[in-house]
């Protein structure tokens, strides 16, 4: 997140209330960027039942892969005769074995954030600057948090 400067307060709050914001009819709908649709109660019910079968299907990844990692620690004392080429190919095997458990649980962790704004009513907004992210992104990448104005910036910092 960016941290305002010191004296900035009017100027960030001038650039938020200046944002394209259309809200729906509905006041718990979803705030949408200029020129979109509202976002229906079929688009929302399919966004938060897809958002919910990822997190089931992470879970499950999850718990395939901590079975597979426990399967190799086990067997990974059980090392005798083994050359330098089977010790490397097992110590390998476990590392990525330990970094796709690692992803999914970071996906798992955006999923389950997207369905808590989703609930708050907060789903499509820019973490960052509060404008709207734009509804086709949403429907394209349902765990964003930044538009594209902000993530672009963000991917030059790095």
């Amino acid at each position: 997140m960016v941290a305002a400067k010191k004296g900035t307060t009017e100027d960030s709050s001038a650039a938020v209330a200046a944002a394209p914001v259309t809200v729906p009819a509905d006041p718990g709908g979803l705030a949408v960027r200029s020129g979109e649709d509202p976002w229906t109660a079929e688009e929302v019910t399919g966004a938060r039942t897809a958002l919910t079968a990822e997190a089931d299907r992470l879970r499950a990844e999850i718990s395939a892969a901590e079975e597979a990692l426990s399967g190799l620690m086990r067997d990974s004392g059980d090392g005798a005769g083994d050359d330098e080429a089977d010790t490397g190919s097992k110590n390998v095997t476990r590392e990525h074995e330990m970094a796709l458990a690692s992803n999914a649980r970071e996906m798992l962790y955006q999923t389950e954030r997207a369905l808590g704004r989703l609930e708050a009513g907060t789903y499509g907004l820019c973490e960052t600057c509060g404008n709207p992210i734009g509804k086709a992104r949403m429907q394209v990448f349902p765990r964003a948090t930044l538009c594209v104005d902000c993530k672009q910036r963000q991917e030059r910092r790095f």
